[in-house]
C-alpha cells in the first residue's frame, strides 16, 4: 500500500452521552439481569468511543517476510487491560453478523452477543447508528466492510464455564444462556469496577458454504481479514505513538457458520503477515483447539513457506486451494 487508506466513516462519541441518549435495549430477561448488575442506576460512564468502517482493500501481490509474533492461548478472550504507559494497542475480534450487533438484545449468547453483553455501550452504539447516517454493516453489497470500535467500556465478566454447584451444569454459552435460571445468571456475572477498556474489530466470516471451498471463497475470507487487520494498524496509530499492534482472535466463522478450523486459522495468520501486525494472539479454547492451531502453524511454515522469505500471494493461494478444504456444519449457536 503506497497510500494510507481512509475509512468509509469515522465518528467519535462521548460514552456518557451515548448511553444516556441511546440506552441499550436488552429484551431477554437474562440479558436484563446482567445489565442490571453491570450498569446499576447510579452507574457513571466515561471516556470516548470511536467508530470507523472500512472499504475492502485490494490484496497485495506478495506476502512479506516480517517478524510477527504468533502466540496461542488455550483459553477464551480475557480482555486484560494494557499496563499504563505501554506503547501497545490491543484489539479483540467480534465474530460479527453483517448487520453489526443485530442480535445483542435477544436470547442468544454466542461470541458476538456475549461481547456486547459485557460491553453494553456497544448496544448503545448500534441504537445510535440505526438513527444516523452511518450504516451498521460489516458487509455491503456482497463486499466486506469491517468495523472498528475503539475505547468501549467492559463493565462485567460473565462466567460461561460449566459449574453445577453454581447452577450452570452445561455452561452458559450459546443457547444454554437462554435456558439458565435467573439466579445462575446473577451468580455468573461479576461487575468490573472500574470498567476496563476494550478495542473491537468486527467482521463477518462467510456463511452458508458447503462442499469444497472455492478459490473465490478463500480470497474473500483473506480480503476481509486483511482489511480489518490493516484498519487496526491505522487506528492504533491514532491512539498511541508508534504502538505495538496486537490482535486477539480465535476460530472466527467456525461455530454457527461451519467454517473449517485449519483454513480459517491459516487465513488469519496469512492476513496478519500481510498487514504487518506485531502480534497475533490466537485463543484456541481447549486442547483440541490448540492441536488444530499448532497444525495450522506447521502448514503455514512447511507447506506455504510463510516467514522464510517474501512469497508471491498467488502461489500461496494456489497451495491453499489445492489442499481442498471442505466446509463443516454449524454448531447451532
Amino acid at each position: 500500500m503506497s497510500e494510507i487508506p481512509e475509512p468509509i466513516c469515522r465518528r467519535e462519541f462521548d460514552t456518557a452521552a451515548l448511553v444516556a441518549e441511546f440506552p441499550p435495549r436488552f429484551y431477554h430477561p437474562n440479558k436484563k439481569i446482567v445489565y442490571g448488575i453491570s450498569c446499576p442506576l447510579d452507574s457513571v460512564h466515561s471516556g470516548r468511543i470511536t467508530f470507523s468502517r472500512w472499504s475492502a482493500l485490494e490484496l497485495p501481490t506478495e506476502v512479506p517476510q516480517n517478524a510477527i509474533a504468533i502466540e496461542s492461548r488455550e483459553d477464551y478472550f480475557g480482555y486484560e487491560p494494557v499496563p499504563a504507559g505501554a506503547a501497545r494497542v490491543e484489539w479483540y475480534l467480534n465474530f460479527s453478523h453483517y448487520d453489526l450487533f443485530c442480535a445483542y438484545s435477544g436470547a442468544l449468547f454466542a461470541q458476538d452477543e456475549m461481547q456486547v453483553t459485557e460491553h453494553p455501550a456497544l448496544g448503545s452504539l448500534r441504537e445510535s447508528l440505526l438513527k444516523s447516517d452511518l450504516e451498521p454493516l460489516t458487509v455491503k453489497d456482497g463486499t466486506p466492510t469491517p468495523a472498528l470500535v475503539a475505547g468501549v467500556e467492559r463493565r462485567c465478566r460473565v462466567a460461561i464455564n460449566p459449574d453445577a454447584s453454581l447452577g450452570r451444569p452445561v455452561g452458559l454459552y450459546g443457547n444454554n444462556f437462554t435456558r439458565a435460571k435467573p439466579d445462575a445468571i446473577a451468580r455468573a456475572t461479576e461487575p468490573l469496577v472500574p470498567p476496563t477498556i476494550t478495542n473491537v474489530l468486527a467482521m463477518e466470516a462467510p456463511t452458508g458454504g458447503s462442499g469444497r471451498y472455492a478459490r473465490n471463497e478463500i480470497e474473500y475470507i483473506l480480503r476481509t481479514a486483511y482489511t480489518g487487520f490493516v484498519a487496526t494498524r491505522i487506528e492504533s496509530a491514532r491512539l498511541s505513538a508508534s504502538p505495538e499492534v496486537v490482535i486477539h482472535t480465535g476460530y472466527w466463522g467456525c461455530g454457527a457458520y461451519g467454517g473449517h478450523r485449519t483454513l480459517m486459522a491459516l487465513l488469519q495468520i496469512l492476513a496478519a503477515r500481510m498487514a504487518k501486525l506485531d502480534r497475533l494472539v490466537f485463543h484456541t479454547g481447549d486442547a483440541a483447539g490448540s492441536a488444530t492451531f499448532n497444525n495450522a502453524l506447521t502448514v503455514a511454515e512447511r507447506d506455504l513457506g510463510l516467514g522464510t522469505s517474501p512469497t508471491p500471494l498467488a502461489a500461496v493461494i494456489d497451495k491453499l486451494d489445492a489442499m481442498a478444504f471442505r466446509w463443516g456444519v454449524g454448531d447451532g449457536n
